[in-house]
């Protein structure tokens, strides 16, 4: 009988075992393995990527603040987070990505104001990009303890405003403040929904530690809603989603087609809460050519 023997030589720590500050630089190594838990039949899990970018995304902005961990904390010591606002996709080809490949990351930060921070990250493949990801989180904390409907944003001591302006956080804005006339091509205040979709998240699935229904789960919703009216549609190339909210658990989620383009390559939902019909998310998606 053959055995295969993995000689594996961990980096060297002290006695004491590694300190979370070193753990956070080896859980931001540019470079990981790609295998099942990353895969979907269609190539890289966009969920899967998301995470991972969501955790390099608060591990980097602990570093940026020079903490030891990455548990952030109001002025008065409660519990605050980096809760993720706005996320943008761009050239995405992740159907190109297989077992044993070697994805790398290379990622930067950027201040965008006191309570908000930007991280870039650009994804490659045997030297060629797969895809270029921004994540923009805003700190929150809870006003009423465990109620996700009270979460409310905080500055955080040590954040400065950034020296120049974010374009996927002033789309935000205008976004919310409602100025935003169009956006991929539709138009983005639309007043009646195309159809719908209804789930009931599972709080040992779709939310996170924090107790919150988890970001990268509205871009997973939108996916499953899709697959339901389009199952054609397979490949996204380009996303953009805005956060405006959060659920409790048990509560469901309501997905609507708020625009979709002739060709159906761009279209346009919103996330609401079922409970009081408050919009929670809206997500804007553009289709790989030949997916349809």
């Amino acid at each position: 009988m053959n055995v295969a023997i993995l000689d594996f030589h961990p980096p060297t720590f002290s006695e004491a075992g590694p300190s979370a500050r070193e753990l956070m630089d080896q859980a931001l190594t540019p470079h990981i393995l790609i295998g099942m838990p990353h895969l979907t039949p269609a190539g890289l899990s966009e969920t899967w990527a998301m995470k991972e970018l969501g955790h390099r995304h608060w591990l980097m902005l602990a570093r940026h603040l020079s903490m030891e961990n990455a548990d952030f904390r109001t002025p008065d010591g409660g519990e605050a987070y980096a809760a993720i606002c706005a996320t943008s996709l761009e050239h995405a080809n992740f159907g190109a990505v297989r077992a044993n490949d070697v994805l790398t990351i290379r990622s930067v930060l950027s201040p965008v104001s006191r309570t908000q921070v930007s991280t870039r990250h650009r994804l490659f493949v045997r030297g060629g990009l797969i895809g270029e990801v921004e994540l923009i989180s805003t700190f929150v904390c809870r006003m009423r303890e465990g109620d996700n409907y009270s979460i409310a944003r905080v500055p955080l001591p040590g954040m400065m405003a950034a020296v120049e302006d974010n374009a996927l956080a002033h789309i935000a804005a205008m976004l919310r403040a409602g100025t935003l006339e169009t956006h991929f091509g539709l138009p983005a205040n639309p007043a009646k929904a195309l159809r719908g979709f209804r789930f009931e998240p599972d709080v040992s699935q779709e939310f996170n530690g924090a107790g919150l229904f988890y970001f990268a789960e509205f871009q997973a919703l939108t996916d499953r809603a899709f697959g339901r009216w389009f199952p054609e549609l397979s490949q996204v190339s380009r996303r953009e989603i805005f956060f405006s909210g959060n659920i409790r658990a048990g509560e469901a989620v309501r997905v609507e087609l708020m625009g979709l383009s002739p060709d159906r390559r761009q279209s346009f939902c919103r996330l609401r809460r079922e409970e009081d019909g408050k919009v929670i998310g809206k997500a804007f998606m553009e289709w790989r050519a030949g997916a349809n």
